[in-house]
């Protein structure tokens, strides 16, 4: 019999892999749902699923490697990064899906919960005013008006899988819905910068989406900053070399 692999675990879900078979539990219905869903409108590849259980859903892994992972440089290739650039223009390009998804959410509220989150950053000790203010600033071009897309909403390095130069699938949909496209681009290239021109070579400049690289890294700091205590309360560590907390130093 496979071993079970824990993939991750914290208090919201869980993901367990069996062969190839991965077991995705979720207290919450509604991301089951609406993940289920997206991978069904989404015109990229994407995991089988096998059956639903509520609260399990069972997906076949992906054929290929993934992109890289956070902290380390990506073993991928210039040409597997354009090829992941091609297929998330197609999902953008693809007409809207019904929900709104993680990448979607107001600016004026996002400013709000961005500015409480530095406070307690600073307050708590957890990062230095310097580092908290400076990253702020930079965020704040992320605050604009931006036409929804058809975005993945956790599109991290981990979750774009590549073979032979092709992308073979894309995993993890529960934050998928109408969303801020450069957000995508911006969470797959954090803490990777370097890989940045060769996605927006493969992602292309024409279309409805306004490529603005400024607007990508001032997600890089926003993304950083919100989930550094996130992250260090569930067993995760921000402060790993290469990671969120270098994020933020990289902007200094």
């Amino acid at each position: 019999m496979d071993e079970v692999e824990v993939v991750v675990a914290h208090s919201e879900r869980a993901t367990l892999r069996v062969g190839d078979v991965f077991l995705k539990v979720d207290a919450d219905q509604a991301r089951i749902d609406a993940e289920v869903e997206a991978m069904g409108l989404a015109p990229v590849p994407t995991p089988r699923v096998l059956w639903r259980e509520p609260p399990v859903l069972a997906i076949a892994a992906v054929p290929g490697a993934a992109l890289g992972r956070l902290g380390e440089p990506s073993p991928a290739s210039s040409a597997a990064w354009a090829a992941a650039g091609a297929a998330v223009r197609k999902l953008h390009d693809a007409p809207l899906p019904p929900r709104p998804g993680g990448a979607g959410r107001d600016p004026g509220a996002l400013a709000a919960e961005l500015d409480a989150e530095c406070e307690l950053l600073v307050t708590t000790g957890v990062l230095p005013a310097d580092l908290v203010a400076r990253n702020r600033r930079v965020a704040e071009a992320a605050f604009r008006p931006w036409a929804p897309a058809f975005t993945h909403g956790d599109l991290q390095i981990t979750h774009v899988f590549t073979e032979d130069d092709e992308v073979t699938g894309i995993i993890d949909w529960s934050e998928a819905g109408r969303g801020d496209p450069l957000y995508d681009l911006a969470t797959l290239t954090l803490g990777h910068e370097e890989r940045l021109g060769d996605l927006v070579t493969g992602y292309g400049t024409e279309g409805g989406v306004d490529l603005d690289l400024d607007v990508i890294r001032a997600w890089w700091s926003l993304r950083s900053l919100l989930v550094v205590r996130w992250l260090a309360g569930h067993g995760f560590d921000p402060f790993a070399p290469g990671c969120e907390v270098d994020v933020l130093r990289s902007r200094m």
